[in-house]
């Protein structure tokens, strides 16, 4: 299992419904039906991946996130899952407005865009980062939204979104104290546990 998705099913409680977003090739999901008894449901664009997920048992539905998610009851899941594709959505603050509300928690992370790698590259080259974990040209990039740590707390406040948990990892999802001592400034990878505000 990727290193971020081993931190993620750490929130996930057993037995819970989950909804994984760009679940890819359902091994996120697969972890959790066969480990920890949940009932889950992906959603995929990608037909490879689509075909993964059906050979390893994974309930997957053919459906491109930036049409929205009007298809869901609210309240139908305890947990929903973004991860690694907020930055590629045409909207994303809909669509997370949309995961809280068919979801009582919500499981997000992403590219920090305010690393000091990224700052230091536009700053000594003078164009857009190129690396291991973000290896596109700005042109052929599937990232069209990029933002940092500090974005996405100040999206959370206008929206009267509740941060239950937050960590920062490098680009080989490793944590340390001063990663969370200046997470914008160091962490490459934000993952995020979110719910609703009471009242909200």
């Amino acid at each position: 299992m990727r290193p971020d998705l081993a931190i993620i099913q750490e929130w996930i409680k057993p037995g819970s419904r989950v909804l994984d977003l760009g679940c890819g090739d359902g091994r996120l999901l697969q972890y959790l039906q066969d480990n920890k008894d949940v009932r889950g449901i992906g959603l995929e664009i990608d037909p490879t991946n689509i075909e993964s997920c059906l050979r390893n048992g994974v309930n997957v539905i053919e459906q491109n996130l930036d049409s929205g998610l009007s298809n869901f009851r609210s309240d139908s899941f305890d947990t929903v899952l973004l991860a690694q594709t907020l930055q590629a959505l045409s909207k994303p603050d809909v669509l997370i407005d949309e995961m809280l509300r068919i979801g009582k928690n919500g499981i997000v992370t992403f590219p920090n865009f305010g690393n000091w790698k990224s700052r230091c590259y536009l700053w000594t080259k003078g164009r857009m980062p190129l690396s291991k974990f973000m290896p596109h040209q700005w042109y052929n990039t599937p990232n069209i939204h990029f933002c940092t740590v500090n974005d996405f707390d100040a999206l959370c406040v206008a929206r009267n979104i509740q941060i239950l948990a937050r960590t920062v990892v490098d680009s080989q999802h490793k944590g340390s104290w001063y990663m969370r001592a200046w997470p914008n400034f160091l962490g490459e990878i934000a993952i995020y546990h979110l719910t609703k505000n009471k009242g909200a």
